[in-house]
């Protein structure tokens, strides 16, 4: 399943006749998260990396507590025509084999994720519903080290290594660096949340999420973003716009380190070292 697909579009410039072109869209088509045989989720995302994403997403939304008590991942085209989606419309299932006790705490959970692509609470039933926990993590020696100009070379290096978005125009990155700011990772998809959970699911799968390091991401930094890696238990997340009160907030309760504004030669720093 490609993630991009062409289009003819017409190009208008001021004062210029209009001037027909081939171009490229990002793909944005549903995808099933299926686990243990019961459908949990349909995510709209960009049909890339789908395995990651399906292990970050389980991984950050609490469905599973380590990589371990996943067992299997296979993904599937499906044709959307008879899944009841408009014509040439593409869809993907992701099926995932858990632990009998995570799929336990699944079944018991009753809350709608799908499509969420925007808030990040969309389905919640009730205020109390609402899980906004971020456990405090022990504080890291290492992490003193990720500095503005640390930070800033990784940004340097991100926009370039987003191929799909240099296409397309319309896709997010969440990338991980080392503590040098060199960019080991970049993960792209039409959200930003999906781009998260595609980086932490492939650092999962590499059982690389104890290393060093920090994330990137071309966006705000919401407080679902702060969220998902503080749940994983990661030191330091940094965005390229500004963060809102909450994102802070819960940086602060879980002892992460957030920037926001990273545009060089500027940088915020919005939580303590």
């Amino acid at each position: 399943m490609p993630a991009l697909a062409p289009a003819q579009v017409e190009e208008a410039v001021l004062a210029q006749p209009p001037v027909r072109r081939a171009d490229l869209l990002a793909a944005e088509v549903p995808v099933a998260l299926v686990f243990n045989g019961i459908g949990h989720a349909v995510m709209m995302a960009t049909p890339l990396d789908l395995e990651d994403f399906a292990l970050g997403f389980a991984l950050s939304e609490g469905l599973l507590d380590e990589a371990a008590q996943c067992y299997g991942i296979d993904v599937h085209a499906i044709d959307g025509a008879q899944a009841g989606l408009p014509p040439g419309t593409d869809a993907a299932e992701v099926r995932l084999e858990i632990a009998t006790g995570c799929f336990e705490r699944l079944k018991q959970r009753r809350r709608s994720l799908a499509g969420r692509t925007g808030c990040g609470v969309c389905g919640v039933e009730s205020l109390a519903a609402l899980d906004l926990a971020t456990p405090a993590r022990p504080p890291r020696d290492w992490a003193a080290a990720i500095d503005l100009p640390v930070v800033l070379r990784a940004f340097d290096q991100l926009a370039p290594r987003q191929l799909l978005n240099a296409q397309a125009g319309t896709l997010h990155a969440a990338a991980w660096a080392r503590l040098d700011g060199e960019v080991t990772d970049v993960l792209e998809d039409v959200g930003r949340h999906n781009a998260l959970d595609k980086l932490l699911g492939r650092l999962a799968r590499q059982r690389r999420l104890a290393e060093p390091g920090f994330v990137l991401l071309s966006s705000r930094g919401s407080h679902e973003l702060v969220r998902k890696c503080a749940r994983l238990g990661l030191a330091a997340m940094a965005t390229i716009s500004a963060p809102t009160a909450l994102a802070v907030r819960l940086a602060e309760q879980s002892g992460m380190q957030l920037w926001g504004m990273c545009r060089a030669p500027r940088g915020v720093r919005y939580t303590p070292r």
